[in-house]
């Protein structure tokens, strides 16, 4: 798995004075293309800033680490939604810790994840004012489906984000983003712990020559020392990792907001 089930995301860095007033995520009930009924839960924003963000989660789903860090990105300004990917074969979340998620996770498509994704960012535009355009975030088999996202012409991203985001989709038996590296249609941020067993570094250097070659622009952020599921408040030892990939994901959201008011209308 990615996070323990108690783990929490990183506060926002000192200097960044989160935005007073939010409510905490509300569970929602969303429908998918196919019928499907999935939960999600939405952080709006008391004063959205720029562009919206859809949260992907790691193998367990919507769990509360996912409906904190979207909390975290609304008191940043940016309203946020995470999804759950299990409502086809688990029915509605969010999910507990006794959740047995693995054969759920076989069970899941990529088109499965872009449609709800997709429902997710429409029910996010109807309720909340100031979203701007979308740039996902996810975190392992999230950031995996993160990347995989920007390939997607219907979801229309920004920018795409991963943390610890998987690159080869063997084990899935997907291609993953390093084999889809050319079909990137946005900007792409990758956050990598250089002690992440799942994700070695030359696996890491490979996508980004990949992304070299197709003219994709990225960012890709190795920390040394770091485990995959660096990016947990309990983790103090890489708090410091944390706080600057919190950083990192801020600026390419002020920088997807930038590049989407030069862009003629």
């Amino acid at each position: 798995m990615c996070f323990a089930f108690d783990a929490s995301p990183p506060d926002l860095p000192a200097d960044i004075a989160p935005i007073a007033g939010g409510a905490g995520a509300e569970l929602l009930e969303l429908e998918s293309a196919d019928g499907t009924r999935f939960s999600a839960a939405l952080a709006e924003s008391p004063e959205p800033r720029g562009h919206a963000v859809v949260i992907l989660p790691d193998v367990r789903g919507l769990y509360p680490f996912y409906s904190q860090l979207a909390e975290r990105f609304a008191a940043a300004g940016h309203h946020a939604i995470a999804i759950d990917y299990f409502g086809r074969t688990a029915g509605l979340g969010p999910r507990d810790e006794d959740f047995a998620y693995m054969p759920h996770v076989e069970q899941t498509t990529v088109d499965q994840v872009q449609a709800d994704a997709r429902a997710a960012i429409a029910a996010l535009r109807e309720r909340t004012d100031g979203a701007g355009a979308i740039v996902s975030v996810g975190c392992c088999l999230g950031g995996m489906h993160s990347f995989l996202a920007g390939t997607s012409a219907p979801l229309d991203l920004a920018g795409v984000i991963g943390f610890y985001g998987l690159l080869d989709g063997s084990r899935y038996g997907i291609q993953g983003p390093l084999q889809r590296a050319a079909d990137l249609r946005c900007p792409v941020l990758g956050l990598f712990g250089g002690a992440d067993q799942a994700i070695p570094v030359e696996q890491v250097d490979e996508f980004d020559s990949r992304l070299v070659e197709a003219g994709v622009e990225h960012e890709l952020k190795v920390y040394p020392g770091a485990p995959h599921s660096f990016f947990d408040r309990r983790a103090a030892e890489h708090a410091e990792a944390s706080d600057d990939a919190w950083r990192r994901v801020l600026a390419f959201l002020e920088n997807a907001v930038s590049r989407s008011r030069s862009v003629p209308t």
